[in-house]
């Protein structure tokens, strides 16, 4: 994980379960991630090959340009990353265990930025883990997506997320920081605390969207791939 709120966001999860293997629906305080509220979603995952958004907060509707409540999950997402999404959701419900997705969207002029998506799974009503409480961060810079909405997501990797002690513990009341400057697919160093359990680093690029917006999205992630990282830019 790369961003401080994704780290947030687990922690919070972590604290919600209360000795059990997940937390449920209904143990999530609004008030306590106010901060984060407007990038949250909850996705209902009884059919992992076809979730659907349940709620999504208005920042994260106005980046894909529309209401997401009630859509498909899979549908901003081009075919062969829905093709491998579908079963690391399922393996995440499984296993109990917070997924990270790394991922570059395009608008349909072909701007892009670096997201990254957390998920972790959630009973509702006591039952076995069928949702999702997910938050998505923009780790590039933005610009490229003023007074445009993202037309397409590719998949770039993903990693399950285990605890080896617990997370750092931040303060809710305080506000979350700043976007990072940009950042680059070139892998982070491990937080001491969690363990990398699987990984996808490098999804085959196929079938996104037209030949101009498929060849400009590899050359930028070659770009990024290439490009030095920045001690600077990694967070603790």
């Amino acid at each position: 994980m790369k961003h401080k709120n994704s780290h947030l966001l687990v922690g919070y999860w972590s604290r919600l379960r209360r000795g059990r293997e997940v937390p449920d629906q209904t143990d999530i305080d609004p008030r306590a991630i106010k901060r984060l509220l407007s990038y949250t979603f909850i996705l209902d995952c009884e059919n992992p090959g076809r979730p659907v958004y349940r709620l999504a907060g208005t920042a994260l509707c106005e980046r894909f340009g529309f209401e997401l409540k009630g859509t498909g999950f899979l549908a901003h997402w081009e075919a062969q990353s829905g093709l491998s999404l579908a079963p690391l959701l399922r393996q995440a419900l499984q296993l109990r265990q917070p997924v990270c997705l790394s991922s570059v969207a395009a608008t349909a002029d072909n701007g892009m930025v670096e997201l990254e998506t957390i998920l972790t799974p959630v009973s509702f009503n006591g039952g076995e883990p069928s949702r999702f409480f997910g938050l998505v961060q923009m780790l590039s810079d933005p610009t490229p997506l003023l007074g445009r909405a993202i037309a397409y997501e590719r998949l770039v990797a993903s990693e399950l997320i285990e605890e080896g002690e617990p997370l750092p513990h931040y303060d809710q009341d305080e506000p979350p920081p700043p976007p990072p400057p940009p950042q680059y697919l070139r892998a982070h160093p491990k937080a001491p605390y969690l363990r990398l359990v699987s990984s996808k680093e490098s999804p085959a690029f196929l079938n996104f969207g037209s030949g101009d917006l498929l060849q400009s999205m590899l050359d930028t992630v070659r770009r990024w791939r290439i490009a030095p990282a920045n001690p600077e830019d990694r967070t603790a």
